[in-house]
């Protein structure tokens, strides 16, 4: 299974694209678009490039260290500027391991230097359920039949 399958699934499910902010924009501005599209991360661009991504726990670390002074801000003083991304032919497997060695919840799929989605740890646990639920049906069907 590949990035794109999930894509294509999470597409057909909830077909929003990918929700991004600018880094010159302020926290309070990121904090909105996070509780408007109910996402846990935002892709930081700069034009058509990819220059960061920002989560909610960026901003609740930086409030805890710096105060609510940290919303007035600007994305780019919170934002982790050395994403990871993988690409949509990306194995689910490849990526999962990825993700759970370097604690990443949230990876950009860029192909070529396009930015064509996101894909969450969730997204690729559920994309893990559904292909075992795949599998042991056709277990069970292969077994009575």
């Amino acid at each position: 299974m590949k990035i794109s399958d999930i894509l294509r699934h999470k597409t057909a499910t909830s077909p929003k694209g990918v929700v991004t902010i600018a880094p010159s924009d302020t926290v309070t501005q990121l904090v909105a678009a996070l509780a408007e599209h109910n996402v846990g991360a935002l892709i930081a661009v700069d034009g058509d490039r990819v220059v960061g991504i920002v989560s909610e726990r960026d901003v609740v670390r930086r409030i805890a260290e710096q105060g609510p002074d940290v919303l007035d801000d600007a994305v780019d003083t919170i934002m982790t500027a050395s994403v990871v991304s993988c690409s949509s032919e990306d194995s689910v497997d490849s990526i999962a391991e990825t993700m759970t060695q370097r604690r990443i919840r949230h990876m950009p799929v860029i192909d070529g230097s396009e930015l064509v989605g996101v894909v969450s740890i969730g997204d690729v646990v559920s994309s893990r359920i559904r292909q075992l639920e795949t599998d042991r049906g056709q277990l069970e069907q292969y077994i009575s039949g």
